[in-house]
């Protein structure tokens, strides 16, 4: 009886002792897709930097419900195959929680994945109305705003700015260009403003002779870009190169200091409608110039938009008191905000902000936030809110 007794103490205590240590080794498994390759690689180093420095604080100050988060990075180069090659492989190795993907052309199949696996995705970035405007989606939740909400503010703003003028659009033929281009031609047109030229070219092309020909020939006073900054800036430079001096307007598909890099000179006096930026939040100057001195990286556009998103899942999953995808979600839709460095979020039914992504200030003094690229104090051409 006593060896029996001896042996069952044994086993009790090395079951304990192994249960504790799968206890102490758990890990929440949170994985970041973006283009970290390719002409998008930019804002794919906005995605993991923001997600990277997220899972390093929130490590140190405990994890979630008492377990360190380990992250995976994907690259989907920006192509849709790739997107959901990529997600197949975060479900392979046990992801349950994913901060991505950059392009709404990449997210929404990629999205179908997590779906399927069970899996809850927040993009910082994917603006097309299709990322959740989707029967079933309960797992697809977005911290930026939708291609209908940029569309109509661009369009109000063309239509104040450029009033009686000519406007031309073109775009990438795209999933967030084209999307992009289009909800801006209609909101002008119902403004009573009707584009002079309307042109799509291939996102991959770096000669855009024939183009600029054609802008010459359509004499625009504005020219509405629906595309990505690269792609843009290439546009912009053949653009001046040429002799065609109007401006040119753009989406948060510009919002990385590289389109200035690849446009030139000519980058000065772009306007560009995005987000408020965090980083003019006095509340975030510590995280920013954690930013600046650690990792040597300005966290312009979606850096803070991605450690938000990783904010958002802890502090959910923490009221839910759960990890499980299903019951996280499920407060996120709960109309909660969610304290983070790209301030209140909330979110509504269909995992969209609650407010309109690019609208600034209170009820009563409400604007549309419009940038400017023009040169800084330090002498480089980089975007600017407008007063």
């Amino acid at each position: 009886m006593r060896i029996k007794y001896f042996g069952s103490t044994v086993g009790l205590a090395i079951g304990l002792a192994f249960g504790l240590a799968a206890g102490a080794q758990a890990q929440v498994k949170l994985a970041v897709g973006g283009p970290i390759t390719g002409g998008s690689a930019a804002f794919g180093a906005q995605l993991k930097n923001g997600v990277e420095q997220a899972v390093e604080d929130i490590n140190a100050a405990g994890g979630i419900l008492g377990q360190k988060l380990s992250i995976s990075i994907g690259d989907d180069r920006a192509d849709p195959k790739e997107g959901v090659s990529t997600a197949n492989k975060f479900a392979a190795d046990g992801v349950k929680f994913v901060i991505g993907h950059f392009n709404s052309g990449v997210t929404i199949p990629a999205s179908d994945v997590y779906l399927e696996n069970g899996m809850l995705a927040i993009t910082p970035a994917a603006t097309n109305p299709k990322v959740t405007d989707r029967p079933g989606m309960w797992n697809m939740f977005r911290v930026c705003g939708r291609d209908d909400q940029q569309g109509i503010v661009a369009g109000a703003l063309i239509a104040a700015k450029f009033k009686g003028k000519r406007v031309a659009i073109i775009h990438d033929k795209t999933t967030y260009g084209q999307g992009l281009a289009d909800e801006t031609r209609k909101a002008i047109n119902g403004k009573g403003l009707k584009e002079v030229m309307y042109e799509g070219v291939n996102k991959d092309d770096k000669d855009f002779t024939a183009l600029v020909s054609k802008l010459k020939g359509a004499n625009p006073d504005l020219v509405y870009w629906g595309g990505l900054h690269d792609t843009g800036g290439l546009i912009v430079r053949q653009m001046r190169d040429q002799g065609v001096k109007a401006p040119l307007m753009g989406g948060d598909g510009l919002a990385d200091d590289e389109f200035a890099a690849i446009a030139g000179p000519g980058a000065d006096g772009t306007l560009m409608t995005y987000s408020p930026d965090p980083r003019n939040n006095p509340k975030n100057k510590a995280i920013v110039e954690l930013f600046r001195k650690k990792r040597g990286f300005e966290p312009q556009a979606y850096t803070l938009y991605s450690y938000a998103a990783v904010q958002i899942i802890k502090q959910a999953a923490e009221q839910a008191k759960s990890l499980d995808p299903k019951k996280v979600a499920e407060v996120m839709h709960s109309g909660k905000a969610f304290d983070t460095v790209a301030g209140g979020i909330a979110f509504d039914k269909k995992g969209d902000v609650s407010n309109d992504g690019y609208i600034i200030g209170g009820k009563k003094k409400e604007r549309y936030v419009l940038y400017t690229w023009k040169k800084g104090p330090d002498g480089k051409i980089s975007y600017f809110e407008n007063e």
